[in-house]
């Protein structure tokens, strides 16, 4: 078993130098790269970890282990034209300094449509048609946190959660836009175009879970549930779900529960 093993770790350090040597254009030969990359580091997963396969379908966690400018993963379902939203998510951050873009949302015509961003130095940051609000949020402790944002187009009202307490609110945010549909939703990349264009010092590294979509502003004893676990609302948009998620470069899928081992943190 360490003997397949290692010859399975051997196969990825190859294959992330052909990467490295590959075209950055989308040539089929990096495609090809990538897929091999990935079902390899999967089946290294199930040799350490046991076969992959989740029960229920949401427990898992989406690990991203180095901060660089391919790891991600990618909502495989778009986002409807949406009037109002809630976004929230367990993640744990292990950056040294801003933790990243956790997701970002991304459409032809608009690479911020919606954006979770904390960028070296500078506060976390909700961005909407390229227009941002600063939140209050401090999770650069290592730890596991609930996290969620709030909007609604009418006066650009937001809000912002953290272990479900709000922690801060405010307006003037977008005003009276509509978030546009058919976009892509990548976890862990800031996009600056569609779907890609990533920034290495933009990237999230760490762990998220439960990324879930509401085309409502949640009510405050609502996310609170959700973040003491009391709650198992799912998102009515997007619902973390397995299945509906998919990984690349080098970022892995695991069994997790996050009201178990969140909570520990």
């Amino acid at each position: 078993m360490e003997q397949l093993e290692e010859q399975l770790l051997s196969k990825i350090l190859t294959l992330q130098k052909e990467r490295q040597a590959a075209s950055t254009d989308r040539s089929q030969q990096q495609h090809n790269i990538e897929k091999e990359l990935n079902s390899l580091q999967n089946r290294v997963m199930e040799l350490e970890h046991g076969p992959l396969g989740y029960s229920p379908p949401d427990a898992f966690k989406v690990t991203i282990p180095v901060q660089n400018n391919y790891m991600y993963a990618r909502v495989k379902k778009s986002l409807p034209e949406l009037y109002a939203f809630t976004i929230c998510m367990w993640l744990k951050s292990k950056a040294l300094a801003g933790i990243g873009t956790p997701f970002s949302y991304s459409v032809p015509s608009q690479a911020n449509e919606i954006v979770l961003l904390e960028w070296g130095s500078n506060p976390l940051e909700l961005l909407i048609n390229d227009k941002v609000a600063q939140l209050p949020l401090s999770l650069k402790d290592k730890a596991w946190h609930h996290v969620c944002v709030a909007w609604t187009t009418r006066d650009g009202k937001w809000s912002a959660y953290q272990d479900g307490e709000q922690r801060g609110a405010g307006e003037n945010l977008a005003s009276w836009h509509s978030i546009r549909p058919q976009g892509i939703i990548i976890l862990g990349q800031e996009q600056d175009t569609l779907g890609g264009r990533f920034d290495a010092t933009q990237a999230f590294v760490g762990e998220l879970a439960q990324f879930g979509v509401w085309d409502h502003m949640l009510a405050p004893a609502e996310i609170l549930g959700l973040a003491n676990c009391t709650s198992h609302l799912q998102g009515n948009v997007i619902q973390w779900d397995e299945q509906a998620v998919e990984v690349f470069g080098g970022a892995s899928k695991a069994g997790f529960a996050a009201c178990e081992e969140g909570r520990k943190a």
